[in-house]
């Protein structure tokens, strides 16, 4: 007979990849020793104009000086950086010779000195060939201290940023570019601004739709962030489709949307007025029950009504994290576009996140 050949339509398995992590409360203050048991002769360390005068880089500087580190500082960072700024430290690394880099701060910052890494170490006359595969060797050793709650960016092989003449958000992929170590102090989100802080947050929601939200800014002006230019933090980006993407995707897993409404627990509020989440707090990792207040009560929710209770869940979350209302704030002088707009799910789940509450 006729044999017949099966094709296989779904994936069978996966494959996991990350740099190494040390975490605990404190453990910035072990960069110095690292580096000098690595028998590092320059570092370069990169972080951002605001963050140079904040705790996280005063401590890996204490750091580096008590272990007799020789280094040099880059904070001309941009939040949210572009092939302009990236060009701008790619040029600094390039004249500094160093062999091992320390990135301290958040995406931005990471993204930027894995680019200067990538450049310094392997020179290439024109940046586009950052947008393509790096199938490079790896490059100096590279160190990441985030100093906000929603990177991850310590842990991947990828540098993202605005690509200004092309008007879209691109950027490297290679596993040459994962740092060599993830130092994760969650001391650090203490000093972040009310409004980072939230935002950083933020960055575990759904993702896709946020870049061409952010991509295409062109007057907002970002509370809580002090930057000169135009900006809609990725966090924020990501959140104000929140309600309606998962209202969108229920119907997928209502067990799982439920359990997320049931589990969205807002605390913020609760702790900016009490002062409950303080420094010790965070060391002993306990929160007491008098901050919390409960998530949706989900005992007598149908599966069909997943999507609109976390839906109104959310709602509820950022009304009161006072999120702005909605993509009409950032399209009242820009228009928000995606990639194809004949895709009707698409076009709806933007009109549907124009007004939140």
């Amino acid at each position: 007979g006729v044999g017949v050949q099966t094709v296989q339509k779904t994936d069978y398995a996966f494959e996991m990849a990350s740099s190494n992590i040390r975490y605990g409360a404190g453990v910035s203050r072990e960069i110095g020793m690292d580096l000098q048991n690595l028998g590092a002769q320059n570092v370069c360390l990169m972080t951002d104009r605001n963050l140079s005068v904040l705790p996280p880089v005063k401590a890996v500087l204490e750091s580096l000086a008590k272990n007799g580190i020789q280094y040099k500082v880059y904070d001309n960072v941009r939040v949210e950086p572009t092939d302009t700024s990236f060009k701008e430290a790619i040029a600094f690394a390039k004249n500094g010779s160093f062999d091992v880099y320390v990135a301290v701060g958040g995406a931005s910052v990471i993204d930027t000195c894995k680019a200067a890494n990538l450049y310094a170490s392997h020179p290439d006359p024109r940046l586009p060939g950052l947008c393509q595969r790096s199938n490079r060797q790896r490059e100096a050793s590279d160190r990441s201290l985030p100093t906000t709650a929603g990177t991850g960016s310590e842990t991947t092989g990828v540098a993202i940023f605005d690509f200004e003449s092309l008007k879209a958000k691109t950027g490297i992929a290679s596993r040459a570019i994962r740092p060599t170590l993830g130092i994760v102090d969650p001391i650090h989100t203490l000093s972040m601004p009310e409004r980072v802080a939230a935002n950083s947050g933020f960055d575990v929601l759904c993702h896709g739709m946020s870049y061409p939200i952010a991509g295409n800014v062109k007057s907002h002006s970002a509370k809580g962030y002090s930057v000169e230019h135009p900006l809609v933090p990725h966090g924020l980006s990501v959140v104000l489709t929140s309600p309606a993407v998962f209202n969108f995707t229920a119907p997928s897993c209502p067990e799982r949307h439920l359990e997320a409404a049931e589990i969205l627990v807002p605390v913020y509020p609760v702790y900016l007025s009490s002062g409950a989440v303080t420094d010790s707090v965070l060391r002993s990792g306990t929160v007491t029950d008098s901050v919390l207040r409960s998530g949706a009560d989900i005992r007598q929710v149908k599966r069909e009504d997943a999507g609109a209770v976390l839906a109104d869940t959310l709602r509820h979350f950022l009304f009161d994290l006072a999120v702005e209302d909605g993509l009409w704030r950032r399209a009242s002088n820009q228009t928000v576009t995606h990639d194809n707009t004949s895709e009707d799910d698409l076009s709806e789940l933007f009109e549907a996140s124009m007004k939140i509450y």
